[in-house]
């Protein structure tokens, strides 16, 4: 799948440098290269607390140390990174649009009057990016991929990497860059399991149709079979259609417990998430995603 161009637009030639992605874990970074360079710095469990409607970075003072040491050293220019944030520091959705105007003041405004009931936050203190999907072979309406943060959130977590000599040029989040990964035609579902919170994309056809991040108690087999059946009935109802694939990201062996809840071979193949670069994780599928999306405009 392509990403949206809101974040493909600024993975141009020449491409950022680095990629990192942040998570309560830790720092997941990478430098551009063949191969490109992948390390994992992990956090403190207090570092880091994800949320869409308070503060994230609780121990700025201890991320901006760990950030520092990915910084490359005698560098007198800052240098240009894509900056990959927590599925559940920002809110993603899709709204359909009969029509939707070509003049970027009215998109904006007819994207921010859909939008603003449904968030838990306040939208006038906030950073909304979003994104006219083309239409696809499936009716004339248009998917509109919105992504919305409170400023002070976002703030927050490019602090830390400007003042490390880091420009985030591109923010973006965890899931839409892992979306990158799923490759095939017709219709599947992204499950992405980090810590207690779980992200749930379907993709038709390389259009994004539907995506959800939502907390979870344990995230067990059974917990996430629970969300993902109205997910199956959204895209039957919806889509008019049957899942044909479920692409699993999480920590563990889940695939097995998943596929029994599920029904036992009944229901969609379930696959493990794949990237050219290692085994995509929860704390580092965006990075690779955005990886393979560098990898094929160099």
């Amino acid at each position: 799948m392509r990403l949206p161009s809101f974040i493909a637009r600024l993975i141009q030639d020449p491409p950022p440098r680095y990629v990192f992605e942040l998570s309560a874990a830790g720092i997941a970074a990478a430098r551009n290269g063949r191969p490109p360079q992948i390390g994992f710095q992990p956090l403190e469990p207090d570092v880091i607390a994800v949320s869409p409607v308070r503060d994230n970075v609780l121990r700025p003072d201890v991320l901006l140390a760990k950030v520092k040491e990915l910084a490359p050293q005698n560098e007198k220019k800052p240098q240009r990174a894509v900056l990959i944030l927590p599925d559940f520091s920002v809110r993603v959705s899709v709204l359909d649009f009969d029509a939707f105007p070509s003049d970027p003041a009215q998109q904006l405004s007819l994207v921010k009057f859909r939008i603003k009931k449904s968030l838990p936050f306040d939208l006038d203190s906030a950073c909304v990016s979003y994104y006219p999907q083309p239409n696809g072979a499936h009716g004339k309406s248009r998917d509109v991929v919105v992504a919305v943060t409170p400023l002070e959130i976002l703030a927050r977590y490019e602090a830390p990497f400007r003042a490390a000599g880091f420009h985030p040029g591109l923010v973006t989040t965890s899931a839409l860059c892992a979306l990158e990964l799923v490759k095939d035609a017709g219709v599947s579902v992204l499950v992405k399991v980090s810590g207690h919170t779980l992200t749930l994309a379907v993709t038709r056809d390389g259009t994004l149709k539907l995506l959800r991040t939502l907390e979870v108690a344990d995230g067990s087999a059974a917990e996430i079979a629970s969300h993902l059946f109205p997910t199956f009935a959204y895209i039957e109802d919806q889509l008019e259609a049957k899942p044909e694939k479920v692409l699993l990201c999480a920590p563990g062996s889940l695939a097995g417990p998943l596929s029994q809840e599920l029904g036992n071979g009944d229901g969609p193949a379930i696959e493990p998430l794949r990237s050219r670069f290692g085994v995509p994780r929860p704390h580092d599928a965006g990075l690779l995603g955005c990886l393979e999306r560098i990898e094929e405009v160099a």
